[in-house]
């Protein structure tokens, strides 16, 4: 019993919608077309660069990027390279672990340790260091 009162409402209720809908009078909107073009070009011009255009490789072919590059011309003698290489090759891996650890080196600047102490102990109280 209750689908049935269901059912009906909603019958109603579109038939009033659709009655509003043809009572105002409603209307579809008109199509204007494409707006005019604008171009600071003329058909010359474009039809020249549409040529050139058409006439180049296709930048979104399938492997364009896979094709053999160009030789490069080098700024530097082969041989000066080779002797860069090797001279690179004979020096220590500066990325081993361990690099520049070698031995400490034995520092050469002698200080007053009476007067560092001293210094220190200030600093520690709250006494401001000569500068």
């Amino acid at each position: 019993m209750k689908n049935s009162r269901y059912i009906a409402k909603a019958a109603v209720s579109l038939l009033v919608a659709f009655g509003t809908l043809v009572g105002a009078g409603a209307r579809a909107e008109t199509y204007q077309g494409v707006h005019t073009p604008v171009s600071a070009n003329n058909r010359d011009d474009v039809r020249a660069q549409a040529v050139f255009a058409a006439h180049r490789d296709n930048p979104y072919a399938e492997g364009v990027s896979s094709r053999v590059a160009p030789r490069l011309v080098a700024s530097v003698d082969r041989a000066s390279v080779h002797v860069e290489a090797v001279a690179s090759a004979l020096r220590p891996n500066p990325y081993a672990e361990g690099y520049g650890q070698g031995v400490a080196s034995v520092s050469t600047v002698t200080l007053d340790r009476a007067a560092l102490r001293a210094q220190a102990r200030a600093a520690s109280r709250g006494h401001r260091l000569p500068l």
